[in-house]
């Protein structure tokens, strides 16, 4: 199971950290991908990270603003999303997918419940 967590409500300009929690099997071996959706829209990515953190990748809406890290010794993996502006409020969620890391959403196995992140202007 992925459990997402640190959504909120920020002005813009602001910072939020996400985390992607996972249970019930080790977690070291498999790629995780960020992804966010906004009513009438489809899912769509965000960022990447490979199993090893050895490889992220980053949608052009967010390069250079968001950051992806991993703990796999804490099962998680983090979104560090700085200077948010209004266009980023959407449901942020994690995925995973046994190794690498890729941008479409239905080649990833397993999901989070997703977290609401409201950037204000």
């Amino acid at each position: 199971q992925l459990q997402a967590s640190g959504g909120g409500l920020v002005q813009a300009g602001g910072s939020l950290r996400l985390s992607c929690a996972a249970s019930g099997r080790p977690f070291s071996s498999y790629g995780v991908g960020w992804f966010r959706q906004t009513p009438g829209k489809e899912r769509e990515f965000v960022a990447s990270i490979t199993w090893s953190a050895g490889s992220t990748d980053y949608a052009d809406s967010v390069k250079g603003r968001f950051t992806c890290s991993r703990d796999n010794d804490k099962n998680t993996v983090y979104l560090q999303m700085n200077s948010l502006k209004p266009e980023d409020t959407a449901v942020y969620y994690c995925a995973a997918r046994k190794f690498g890391m890729t941008r479409m959403t239905a080649t990833y196995d397993y999901w989070g419940q997703g977290t609401l992140v409201t950037v204000s202007s």
